[in-house]
C-alpha cells in the first residue's frame, strides 16, 4: 500500500512524503515535494532528503532525526510523514 502524507508548508516551500508499506513495515519513504526553488534549497535537500528517507525506513517511524542545516525541511518531512503513517494505520496497513 502506498499513501501520501499531507503537504506541509515550510518557510521555504511545501514538503510532502509518500510512504509504501508492506507486511506492516515501511519499505520506502519518498519526498514527492520539497523546496527546490533556489540553488541553496537544491544543495541542502540533495543530501537532506536521502538521509530523512533512509532514517524513516531504519526507524520504522516518524521519529527521524533533524538533518543539520535542513531544519525546516526536516520538520515538514516529519509532519507529512506522520500524516502518511496515520493514514496507513487507519487503513490497517500498519
Amino acid at each position: 500500500m502506498t499513501v501520501n502524507g499531507a503537504a506541509v508548508d515550510t518557510d521555504y516551500g511545501p514538503v510532502q512524503v509518500q510512504v509504501s508499506v508492506r507486511g506492516k513495515k515501511i519499505i520506502s519513504a519518498t519526498a514527492i515535494a520539497y523546496p527546490q526553488s533556489s540553488g541553496r534549497d537544491m544543495a541542502i535537500n540533495s543530501y537532506a532528503i536521502p538521509m530523512l528517507q533512509q532514517d524513516t525506513v531504519a526507524k520504522q517511524s516518524a521519529q527521524v532525526d533533524t538533518v543539520s542545516g535542513a531544519t525546516y525541511t526536516s520538520d515538514g518531512y516529519r509532519q507529512s510523514l506522520q500524516s502518511a503513517l496515520d493514514a496507513a494505520h487507519q487503513a490497517g496497513a500498519l
